[in-house]
C-alpha cells in the first residue's frame, strides 16, 4: 500500500520542495496551499493538492475531507509544516499580531492534528511530524512572537508524544535553522503590517532588520537548501520508531547545546548579538 502523506504550506519553500521530490519518489502526496492559484500550480505539476487555510476551521474540515476522498480515507503521515514569522519587539506588537500568529502557527495545527488521531488510531498506525524551528529551542530578539509560537508547539509535541505513547502513532519534531526559503518575504510584510516602525525605540535595529529581511539571498553563512529537512522527514518516514527530535542546520545544534550546557545569563550574552 502505498504511504499517504499530508503536509501543509506547500506554496513556498519546504513543504512544496517536500512535496514534490515525495511525490517523485511515489508516495501519495497530499500538498495543501492556503491560496487557490497555488493549488491550481501544484495540481498542474501532477500533485494532488487541496486548498488549506489554517486559520479558518472550516477550510481545515474541508481540506482534510477532499484529503480522504483522494487516499481512500486513510492518512500515513501528517507533517504539519505552513507557519510564517511575525518580526517586531514584543513591546511594539499588537495583540492582534500576536493572536494571528498562534492561529496559524499552532492553533490550526491542533485542530489538523486532533481530526487525523482517530482515524490514526482507527486503522492502527501513523505519524505526526511537527516542523518546529531552532527558535523553539532558543529566544532571539525582535522575533517574540515566533519564538513563543514555537516555543509553545514544542511543549504541545512533547506532551502528545507523551498522551500517544501507548498507541501506534508517533510523533516528531523537525528543528531546522536558516533554511532558503520565502520566509523572509513573508515576515517583511507582516512587520509592515503591524510594527509602527518609524515611532519605536527600536527604530535603529528595525532598519537593519528591513534590510536583512529585503535581501534576496540569505545572510547567514548556515543556510541550508530545503533538501536538508527533507532528509530528517524521509528518515521519519522510513523508520517505525522515528527519533523524537531532529536537528537541522549548524545552528540549531549548537544552540541545543549550548541551551544545556551554559547559564542563562552567558547564553543570553550570546543570543542578544544574534541576528
Amino acid at each position: 500500500m502505498t504511504t499517504s502523506i499530508l503536509i501543509t504550506g506547500c506554496s513556498t519553500g519546504i513543504g512544496r520542495h517536500c512535496a514534490l521530490a515525495l511525490h517523485q519518489a511515489g508516495y501519495m502526496v497530499i500538498a495543501s496551499c492556503r491560496r487557490a492559484e497555488d493549488v491550481a500550480e501544484l495540481q498542474e505539476l501532477g500533485l494532488h493538492c487541496v486548498q488549506l487555510d489554517l486559520n479558518c476551521s472550516q477550510s481545515i474540515r474541508h481540506g482534510l475531507a477532499e484529503t480522504f476522498k483522494i487516499t481512500g480515507g486513510r492518512l500515513d503521515i501528517l507533517f504539519n509544516n505552513a507557519a510564517y514569522g511575525q518580526p517586531g519587539a514584543l513591546e511594539d506588537l499588537p495583540t492582534q499580531a500576536l493572536r494571528e500568529q498562534f492561529e496559524t502557527n499552532l492553533f490550526g495545527w491542533h485542530e489538523l492534528t486532533k481530526a487525523v488521531i482517530p482515524l490514526m488510531l482507527q486503522q492502527g498506525s501513523g505519524k505526526i511530524v511537527q516542523n518546529s524551528s531552532v527558535l523553539g529551542l532558543v529566544a532571539m530578539k525582535y522575533r517574540g512572537a515566533y519564538n513563543a509560537s514555537k516555543f509553545a508547539l514544542e511543549g504541545y509535541t512533547d506532551t502528545l508524544r507523551l498522551e500517544l505513547a501507548d498507541t501506534p502513532v508517533e510523533v516528531s519534531l523537525i528543528e531546522p535553522g536558516p533554511i532558503r526559503s520565502h520566509f523572509r518575504e513573508n515576515a517583511k510584510q507582516k512587520f509592515e503590517q503591524y510594527i509602527d516602525i518609524a515611532n519605536s525605540r527600536h527604530l535603529p535595529s528595525y532598519q537593519k532588520t528591513l534590510d536583512r529581511l529585503g535581501k534576496s539571498a540569505p545572510t547567514n553563512k548556515f543556510t541550508l537548501s530545503p533538501e536538508a529537512v527533507l532528509h530528517s522527514l524521509l528518515h521519519i518516514i522510513n523508520n517505525d520508531k522515528p527519533k523524537p527530535r531532529y536537528f537541522v542546520t549548524q545552528p540549531t545544534y549548537l544552540f541545543g547545546f549550548l541551551r544545556r550546557l551554559l547559564p542563562t545569563r552567558w547564553l543570553d550574552k550570546l543570543l542578544v548579538k544574534s541576528s
